[in-house]
């Protein structure tokens, strides 16, 4: 993946605060000043601007790493923010270069392309997919912007249901397994933070695009910069008319991103956007009804801050709204039965407020705080019922999420060390509050190469659709348990000039995990809990590699870099080996996945990117044919092959992309078919 370096930071505090530093430090086995990593942190917050192409070499006393070349950005795999090269956690990071080089239209579609990555799609180019980490489901991954948790309690079908444009996107931050530490107590699986743009100067971008099955789109982004403010500002509009019948799409986004500099005291960040989509949803959740429909809204608000020194301060408040009207019938479809009287309305509301204390001292920085999150929702269908209704909404449903952190980094000579854990009380669970612990350590025996290991675990509240949602089709279940995971991982990064490779094994073990599961009896799906007492474990290993040529064989070649990914996963449970179910989520998980980019030149100013991948899904699903049940059939394995063609000039950038190029059919959820061949053109031009 891309990587990122910082090019300045307050260099007078930080020499200021090493001196203090290591007098104490010089008898703990010349452990490094916490300074150093006071220094890592602000690093980020502090830059002016970020450029790959730039280093930056911090020299400190002779007891720390001198001549220190920084060349990962600050992730935040866990509380308190590290350089990747310090992570003891599986961190991917997709950088902005490598976003703009994609033959994508929204973030789903980009997150195709990291092997560690399950992405299952209804539709493509941001209508509508699931995101998967190491197994689990959608409902179990927790997705952030810049920090704000708007994961969505209602299903983790919206959860990407997020205003973002891919203009405004710095990189994506994917960590790996239970990161409740960090991204709060949903996140079981894992977690995606999309950080925006730091804008460092005025600038102004625009993009049209237009291609096969009425495609068009157009995606505009200015911003200003001011001594101590900026502002930015995005808008995009997409459409078009569907690869198969009753796919067609709309989606509006906008988001507006204004920070405040009070010196080097503190920042402000205030951030607000609005995300529609309209769209043909064919099958999307039954095969018996074809004529699905969906129209959703979300809009948020959040604003945070951040102090620097000693002691840092870290607030936060947020809000979200997420609205969705399901039709189940389309409207203006011929033939509607008798007992299909109205759609399915609903209006999940999230708000939440917390605090991120840091306290730098001599044996390290402490990190402590709290959040207290509210999730309700009013519904036509989810929910208890009301006694008096509110328009379509006759059911309201509502909990309270509280957590209490505390985590403690120390950084010696080779060696990092996290610990920490939440504890957390969600006001569903009456009497009952339980911490969960986290210990990281990586150790980096030689400069550039990190060998690191970690235990973690999480817990997560079933969602709103898994407790209420019932229909002719469905069953939920109000007494469902929450979720409970635990897991070790140990990997190791190496960093060169010209290849970066990093593995990992980890093993997870899940109690109480929620799922769907088909009765043939009366044809129903039922939300429950895998049996109590059984566990439901999952091995996984992966391979991540990148070879950059220029470096290796000289500029003069046309070859630029080639990314290899790899992740293999397997689960075992007792009740699936008995039974061996249908089942929505559980038991239904992708074993492989491979992942290849290769970037090379054409002539001066034109490249050209190939991006493919190949996976293998474990798992069955009940096959339809002409609206009725074909028998169970296992998931096929499939391969994809994407290409972009540009070429820039003077602020242009001409462009084609070329979309499964062989036009392979497969499905990501059983009997859904995936687009095949799709091709788009256009051109997008950049001013500074």
């Amino acid at each position: 993946m891309e990587k990122q370096q910082f090019k300045s930071f307050d260099v007078i505090r930080f020499k200021r605060f090493t001196r203090k530093s290591y007098s104490v430090f010089a008898s703990m086995n010349k452990a490094i000043t916490i300074g150093v990593l006071s220094g890592f942190t602000l690093a980020s917050a502090h830059a002016t601007s970020v450029n790959p192409t730039e280093k930056t070499n911090i020299t400190t006393s002779v007891d720390s790493i001198a001549h220190k070349e920084l060349e990962e950005v600050e992730v935040t795999a866990t509380k308190i923010g590290l350089p990747m090269e310090m992570a003891a956690k599986q961190v991917t990071v997709v950088g902005r270069k490598e976003i703009e080089q994609a033959p994508v239209k929204s973030v789903q579609d980009l997150l195709n392309y990291v092997a560690g990555v399950d992405l299952q799609q209804r539709s493509p180019h941001g209508v509508q997919a699931d995101v998967s980490l190491r197994g689990g489901s959608a409902d179990q991954v927790a997705i952030l912007l810049n920090g704000v948790n708007l994961t969505n309690p209602q299903t983790g079908h919206y959860s990407l249901d997020i205003p973002i444009n891919l203009s405004d996107i710095e990189r994506i931050e994917i960590v790996q397994g239970p990161t409740s530490l960090a991204y709060g107590a949903s996140a079981l699986s894992g977690g995606i933070n999309i950080i925006t743009r730091r804008d460092t100067s005025s600038n102004l971008f625009c993009r049209l695009e237009g291609g096969m099955y009425g495609l068009f789109g157009a995606e505009a982004r200015g911003a200003y910069k001011g001594e101590s403010a900026s502002v930015s500002v995005s808008a995009s509009y997409g459409r078009s008319d569907g690869y198969i019948r009753n796919s067609d799409y709309n989606i509006i986004n906008t988001l507006l991103h204004s920070r405040l500099s009070v010196g080097d005291v503190a920042d402000l960040s205030i951030q607000m956007g609005y995300n529609g989509k309209k769209y043909g949803a064919n099958t999307f959740y039954t095969p018996s009804f074809p004529d699905q429909y969906d129209d959703t809204k979300s809009i948020f608000a959040s604003i945070s801050g951040q102090t620097y020194g000693k002691l840092k301060l870290i607030p936060q408040m947020y809000w979200s709204r997420h609205y969705d009207c399901f039709q189940l019938i389309r409207e203006g479809t011929p033939d509607v039965p008798a007992w299909y009287t109205d759609h399915n309305y609903h209006r999940s509301d999230v708000f939440g407020i917390s605090l991120n204390t840091q306290y730098m001292w001599a044996l390290g920085i402490t990190g402590f705080g709290g959040e207290i999150r509210n999730e309700g929702i009013l519904s036509s269908v989810l929910g208890e019922k009301m006694k008096d209704t509110i328009g379509k909404y006759t059911k309201s449903y509502g909990r309270t999420n509280i957590n209490y952190f505390v985590e403690h980094n120390i950084v010696f000579d080779k060696i990092t060390i996290s610990a920490g854990g939440i504890l957390n009380h969600n006001t569903a669970i009456v009497n009952k509050m339980a911490f969960y612990p986290s210990v990281n350590i990586s150790y980096r025996p030689v400069d550039k190469l990190n060998i690191y290991a970690s235990w973690n675990t999480a817990t997560r509240m079933p969602t709103f659709t898994e407790m209420y949602y019932t229909t002719r089709t469905h069953v939920g279940n109000p007494k469902l348990l929450s979720e409970y995971t635990r897991s070790i991982e140990c990997g190791a990064r190496l960093n060169g000039k010209w290849m970066n490779i990093s593995g990992l094994l980890f093993v997870s073990e899940g109690e109480n995990l929620i799922d769907w599961m088909y009765n043939d009896s009366d044809k129903k799906w039922y939300s429950t809990n895998i049996k109590q007492g059984n566990l439901l474990r999952t091995f996984g290993a992966s391979i991540n590699t990148s070879i950059g040529f220029k470096q290796l064989i000289g500029s003069n070649q046309p070859i630029e870099s080639l990314q290899i990914g790899y992740q293999y996963l397997t689960q075992n449970s007792t009740d699936a080996s008995e039974t061996n179910p249908i089942s929505r989520y559980v038991f239904n998980y992708l074993k492989h996945k491979l992942t290849a980019t290769l970037k090379h030149d054409i002539v001066k100013n034109m490249s050209m990117v190939w991006k493919c991948r190949w996976q293998d899904r474990e798992g069955v699903y009940t096959q339809y044919v002409d609206l009725k049940e074909n028998g169970v059939v296992e998931y096929k394995p499939f391969f994809i092959l994407d290409l972009r063609v540009e070429y820039k000039l003077s602020g242009f950038d001409l462009f084609v992309n070329a979309n499964n190029i062989f036009n392979n059919r497969y499905v990501d959820f059983g009997n859904i078919p995936q687009s095949g061949f799709w091709l788009s053109a256009g051109a997008s031009y950049s001013f500074n």
